[in-house]
């Protein structure tokens, strides 16, 4: 088709996250307990980490950032899921669709790297203990952490804007409740070998990379906790890490299983429900895994609520 004779698309319509429209209400009040429990439970663990002494310490400040990055990726999302719900109208407007690539893009990728860090960290407490202030002192913290929001805000502005350049001029049917990279390639309608390739070298780069050092971290850990004598002091080493294990554990059984995968494979049936794991229940999970079993996250809570007894 001649450039000229191109009709730009202006919207994009999105699939609901919900298949029964007799059920609007229930989902409404579903999607606002989830954004409110996520936002809260967040919010909490990240005032928590600033004003409670017990938790200046590496691995509470990397969980503060995970929240961050929990409540960018859920609020890119949730809102607009609500307002669709609530209009009845499942469309998002271009730059709206662009925006939301960038904001989950970031979100994803950098999360990613920052429970690769977290899984070093928590490497370097188990298996160097006597090294560990030395090597996870506070300006090496700050800088792992600059380095790790670097690279995500590089990896998907660079994803975003390979995306935006493209032509749209077609079906603008998204197969999913949200703006996301593979969906959105298969709706353009010219070539999108470049964006393709780049999905794939971050898959591999960042990805591929990140697992393969946290399955190294972990061996490693778990080398070192078999050596431990007596049960007691393999249950202490082991709940140090279980919480960041079990949060790695659900971000890249869906992630991967997501990702790793063509743009022509069918997307409805096989990524909606993982699409909704990942988008939804993930980040409104991480905050509730790190402080339930938390007995340090539990004290700041009683500290912080400014109903608490003093006993």
């Amino acid at each position: 088709m001649h450039p000229g004779n191109l009709t730009k698309v202006s919207e994009f319509i999105l699939e609901g996250v919900f298949d029964n429209n007799h059920l609007q209400g229930l989902y409404i009040t579903i999607s606002l307990c989830l954004y409110l429990t996520a936002a809260l439970s967040i919010s909490f663990v990240i005032i928590a980490t600033f004003v409670h002494p017990p938790l200046h310490t590496p691995m509470y400040f990397f969980t503060s950032n995970l929240g961050i990055l929990d409540l960018v990726g859920i609020s890119s999302v949730l809102p607009k899921i609500l307002e669709n719900l609530i209009l009845g109208k499942y469309t998002i407007s271009f730059e709206g669709c662009v925006a939301q690539i960038y904001t989950f893009t970031f979100s994803g990728s950098t999360e990613l790297i920052l429970l690769t860090v977290m899984s070093y960290d928590r490497y370097v407490a188990i298996c160097q203990p006597l090294h560990y202030a030395a090597m996870m002192s506070k300006g090496t913290c700050i800088s792992l952490v600059a380095g790790v929001w670097a690279i995500g805000t590089i990896n998907s502005l660079i994803n975003t804007l390979l995306v935006a350049q493209l032509d749209f001029c077609g079906p603008n049917l998204v197969q999913n409740f949200l703006c996301e990279i593979p969906p959105v390639l298969a709706l353009s309608c010219s070539s999108t070998y470049l964006s393709e390739i780049m999905v794939y070298m971050a898959d591999i780069i960042l990805g591929m990379r990140s697992f393969l050092l946290v399955i190294l971290s972990y061996c490693l850990i778990i080398s070192t906790i078999l050596k431990i004598q007596g049960s007691a002091g393999k249950q202490k080493a082991f709940s140090t890490c279980s919480s960041h294990l079990a949060i790695v554990g659900l971000f890249y059984s869906t992630i991967i299983y997501t990702y790793i995968q063509p743009t022509s494979t069918p997307l409805r049936k096989k990524k909606k429900p993982v699409s909704i794991i990942y988008t939804l229940v993930t980040p409104t999970l991480n905050p509730l895994i790190y402080s339930l079993r938390n007995k340090v996250i539990k004290a700041a809570f009683w500290k912080i609520v400014p109903f608490h007894k003093t006993h």
